[in-house]
């Protein structure tokens, strides 16, 4: 499934439309109409300075330009695209695959594809070599798979090192096409695994949807809506007893706590209701029971348009909006307090400080790396963070720009390969690149 075991992705996990692939209906336009010159061009026994152009045999290197690395994702997919869809038409009008006359080198998804600026000095994460009329329409997918999941994969990493290996909830979906959900998913396990080879962590892969743990493995999990809490006329707290009772076990109690704009307030009435069902059934001997009313966390959202009612104004929207370092710090402290209000005594007592302390905060709301490093930096007291649109993020301003490209740089001629690539690009090689069966 990627470098971490060396196994790659089924070629049925990513449900290619054969019909359409095979007909370019997937490929810019351009590498459609060189397949047909190259292909009536062998038809014709066309020959330019003695050779057969029209079976001419090229090696194409394609890699990554983002600086200073990608974490490489879409390989496998590419290489699906290729087995695929490699060949010709025949006479009869059969599609005849041709992949195994092809030599393939790739690397496995989850490497790093450096890239300095200098496109003579390249990773190639793939090599291809042969006739170039059977794979040449194929240019166009191959290098927008290795697009999209290497630059997802790359944000979800720098979004780790930000954040010091908190984990970190993966929440894009509503910020792109449905279908694009598992391929998302598959990215952002990349750049989990590989932030945690690099730095030694264990953080977590947490996506919202199943559709983005489609090609691991991973289920989807979060937290109540804004919308259920309005079914409850607004009641935060009965909305959590009513999820916590119904829902099966592993599913974290995460209580959203901005809907009235007062995350303190709610939090702690959230917290008093949930441990007193969590205590009563411990009283009564039914942990099982008591189980479902253990809250996992809360998670403040307030819009960057509001002012939470315990933040004291400083006259600085972007210090006084919003998830802000000082509304965390408060809400800690008053999740860790919470319990010295219940009337407690004894080991009730103790229980309840111990069930306030373990109650994690999620904050979600705009965060994106340079947010996340101030609050490290500061220490709030942010245990996970969910991260949406960010993510998705291709911009040359913040350097999440992420593009690959294919060059043909070498040519069969006379039997021999020659160097033949446009000025400005060589053929360059990679220890990571292992041969594809």
């Amino acid at each position: 499934m990627s470098v971490f075991n060396e196994e790659r992705l089924p070629i049925d996990t990513f449900q290619i439309d054969k019909e359409r692939m095979v007909n370019g209906w997937y490929s810019d336009v351009y590498f459609r109409n060189i397949s047909k010159i190259l292909n009536q061009l062998s038809n014709e026994g066309y020959t330019y300075e003695e050779e057969d152009i029209g079976n001419i045999e090229v090696e194409m290197q394609i890699f990554p330009r983002r600086k200073p690395f990608s974490i490489v994702g879409g390989i496998d997919e590419a290489l699906a695209l290729l087995k695929t869809a490699t060949g010709y038409w025949n006479e009869e009008g059969e599609f005849i695959n041709t992949f195994s006359n092809l030599e393939v080198e790739a690397c496995h998804d989850g490497v790093k594809g450096y890239y300095n600026g200098n496109p003579k000095n390249v990773d190639p994460v793939i090599k291809i070599r042969g006739r170039y009329r059977d794979f040449s329409i194929l240019e166009t997918p191959m290098v927008g798979s290795l697009t999209e999941a290497s630059r997802i994969a790359t944000n979800v990493y720098k979004v780790l090192e930000a954040a010091r290996g908190k984990d970190i909830l993966f929440f894009p979906a509503r910020f792109a096409h449905y279908k694009l959900q598992a391929l998302h998913g598959y990215a952002y396990s990349l750049g989990v695994k590989a932030y945690n080879k690099d730095y030694g962590k264990n953080s977590l892969r947490l996506v919202s949807t199943d559709g983005q743990g489609a090609w691991w493995g991973g289920k989807g999990g979060g937290t109540i809506s804004h919308s259920y809490i309005a079914t409850f006329h607004g009641d935060t707290a009965e909305g959590m007893l009513q999820f916590s009772r119904l829902m099966p076990l592993d599913v974290n109690r995460i209580a959203l706590v901005d809907f009235d704009n007062d995350c303190i307030g709610t939090s702690k009435e959230v917290l008093k209701l949930m441990f007193e069902k969590y205590n009563y059934y411990l009283k009564n001997e039914k942990e099982e029971k008591a189980k479902k009313y253990k809250l996992f966390g809360v998670r403040p959202d307030t819009s960057s348009s509001l002012r939470d009612v315990s933040v004291e104004p400083l006259g600085d929207k972007t210090l006084d909006n919003g998830v802000n370092a000082r509304l965390i710090f408060k809400l800690r402290k008053a999740i860790d307090n919470a319990y010295k209000e219940w009337n407690l005594r004894g080991e009730e007592r103790k229980r309840a400080k111990k069930y306030c302390e373990n109650v994690k905060i999620i904050a979600t709301g705009g965060f994106k790396p340079e947010k996340i490093k101030r609050f490290e930096k500061s220490q709030v007291p942010v245990d996970i963070y969910g991260i949406g649109s960010w993510l998705l993020s291709n911009s040359s301003a913040e350097g999440t720009n992420t593009d690959f490209t294919a060059d043909v740089v070498r040519v069969k001629k006379g039997g021999e390969w020659i160097d033949m690539s446009k000025v400005g690009r060589e053929p360059c090689d990679n220890k990571k690149l292992v041969k594809v069966k």
